[in-house]
Parts: C-alpha cells; sequence; structure tokens
C-alpha cells in the first residue's frame, strides 16, 4: 500500500465527480489517499485562496516519513502566484532527508523547477488525481509506467521516432513548455547544462509551440542542451489560414535552427496515454533512426511497497 498526499496549488477542479472517481480508484487499489479536503476547495478559479494553496506546499516539508506520494488534483492556473512565498531551501532540506515522491505536470510544472533550481530535487512528470486516475476509464499504459517510474530505480521507455539516428547523456528536466518559457529570466529556471530537455503542452496553436521553442532557443537554453525530445501537444492543431503549415513545419523549422538532436514522439503530456518522468534523473537516450530509447536511473523510488499494477 503507498499514501497518496492530495494538495491543489492551482485551478479549481471544476470536475468534481472525476477526482473523486480517481479517489475512489486508488483506494480500491489498495491505496490511502489524504488531505481529500483540498478537492472542492475554492476561491474564484482557484483551489482556494492564496494562502491556503501555498499552505499546501509550505506543509510537504512537515510530512511524516509514511506519506510518500504528493498528488496535486490538478493544474490549469495559480501556482505563478505563489513562487515567491514557497520556500524552496525548505522543501528542499527537506527531500534531501528523506524524498517524497512528488509527482504532476502542467501549471505544477514550476514548482518542479523551482525545486530542481533550489536544490538539485528530482520530482516526476506525470498523472495527477482528476485528469488522469479520475479518468472515466484508466488508461493501462498510463498507470503501469506511473508505478515503473516510482518503484524501477532504473528502467528504460521506447517510442517510434522520426529523428536522425543520434546519442545522448544528461540530467533529464522540463515540462510543460508555457510553464519553462515563463520561468526564463526567473530565479526558479534551473540552469541545466548538457541536459535532455523534454516538453508538452496542450491547447496551443502550431505557431505559439514554435515561438516558445525559439524563445527557449534565443535565451541559449536550447544549445546548451545535449537533446531535445518532444512530447504530445494536445490540440496543435493547424487552421486554414496555416495554409500547410503544421506541428511538423514548426519542429522542421526549429531542427534547421539548433545543433542538437530533436527526437519527437514520446507519449508524454496531457493525453491520457503518457509516461511518467523522474525530472532530475539521468538519462541515457539512442536513436536508430527509427526507434528511441531513453533509460532513466538516480531517482528516489518507493520501497517495499505492494501496489497494484492493474488500472481498475
Amino acid at each position: 500500500m503507498s499514501v497518496f498526499h492530495l494538495i491543489a496549488p492551482s485551478g479549481y477542479c471544476i470536475n468534481q465527480e472525476a477526482a473523486l472517481r480517481g479517489i475512489a480508484r486508488l483506494e480500491q487499489a489498495g491505496h490511502r489517499v489524504e488531505n481529500q479536503g483540498v478537492v472542492s476547495r475554492r476561491a474564484q478559479r482557484f483551489a482556494g485562496d492564496e494562502a491556503s494553496r501555498l499552505a499546501d506546499l509550505q506543509a510537504l516539508a512537515e510530512l511524516s516519513e509514511s506519506e510518500r506520494i504528493v498528488l496535486p488534483v490538478r493544474g490549469g492556473y495559480g501556482v505563478s502566484r505563489l513562487l515567491p512565498r514557497v520556500d524552496f531551501a525548505a522543501l528542499a532540506a527537506r527531500q534531501q532527508r528523506n524524498p517524497l515522491l512528488i509527482c504532476g505536470h502542467s501549471d505544477f510544472t514550476a514548482i518542479q523547477l523551482g525545486l530542481l533550481a533550489a536544490g538539485d530535487v528530482i520530482t516526476f512528470s506525470g498523472p495527477m488525481l482528476a485528469g488522469n486516475f479520475g479518468a472515466p476509464e484508466m488508461n493501462a499504459f498510463t498507470w503501469r509506467h506511473f508505478w515503473q517510474a516510482l518503484t524501477e530505480p532504473r528502467f528504460t521507455l521506447q517510442w517510434a521516432s522520426d529523428a536522425a539516428p543520434c546519442e545522448a547523456q544528461g540530467k533529464v528536466w522540463g515540462g510543460n513548455l508555457a510553464m519553462l518559457a515563463s520561468l526564463i529570466g526567473t530565479p526558479w529556471m534551473p540552469a541545466i547544462q548538457d541536459g535532455i530537455l523534454v516538453v508538452e503542452d496542450i491547447n496551443e496553436h502550431p505557431f505559439r509551440v514554435e515561438r516558445m521553442l525559439l524563445q527557449l532557443h534565443y535565451a541559449g537554453i536550447l544549445s546548451r542542451q545535449r537533446a531535445i525530445i518532444l512530447g504530445s501537444f494536445t490540440a496543435a492543431k493547424p487552421n486554414d489560414y496555416d495554409c500547410g503549415y503544421d506541428l511538423d513545419a514548426a519542429v522542421a523549422f526549429l531542427r534547421e535552427r539548433v545543433s542538437v538532436p530533436v527526437v519527437t514522439g514520446l507519449a508524454f503530456g496531457h493525453e491520457q496515454e503518457t509516461v511518467t518522468l523522474p525530472l532530475g534523473a539521468w538519462g541515457e537516450l539512442r536513436h536508430d533512426g527509427e526507434r528511441a530509447n531513453l533509460t532513466l536511473s538516480g531517482h528516489p523510488v518507493l520501497n517495499n511497497v505492494e501496489k497494484n499494477h492493474s488500472a481498475d
């Protein structure tokens, strides 16, 4: 059995049914879900007022050792308001003593990057309560890869990709592209040299995806990496005005301008089918021209935990 500790630092969970379904699904799998009161909390579009959402994050530094998996209810918007008041140093110190396994994505990326910047803290970019665990049907791929990342100290992801053959090693980092772009020039943007940057996003037109990637490029961030991996870009659909311009065209444009490999096709992001990535872990990337392999290691894992790998 694992213990899930819920937090809600971002948007109000308008789909309360999904959140409750996620709680029930985790409990039926034999896990305990704590701090459920944050699910219904609301202030305007946010999951509670600033103080309440900040308290969710600050309390992580004091969680008991038994509360091991931290899971946001959902993303949305709200974390950016909290960044100047989050005690990242205290959270980083707690993680060095006895790391919590903190998992989330989307808006939560800002917290994950802030922890990387403050103390090289590894967190997991993966499913959240409402959108993933609370889906009408739990995606078996997502469930399996979540537990793989949280229980196996070394594991390998494989996927089809159209990139040229390449090899790269380095610290794996990234997450939601819009959040990365928003943190450029702030104290919460980690300075990763020779890393493997993995990005994804949702509801962004291909030209916006291109513009954010170019922003990272112009800021010198892409050139400092060993490789760039593009995950899912949900609903990145062109329109009639684009006249043939699409996400593939944006990727081709980027590849012409950066000197590092750009690998596409990883199931990572806002789709129901997503891998879980330990951000800050060591990555070994190999691509043979048809398939990519990314081996991850050096991240914290659950020890001696009975886990139910069934998604039902």
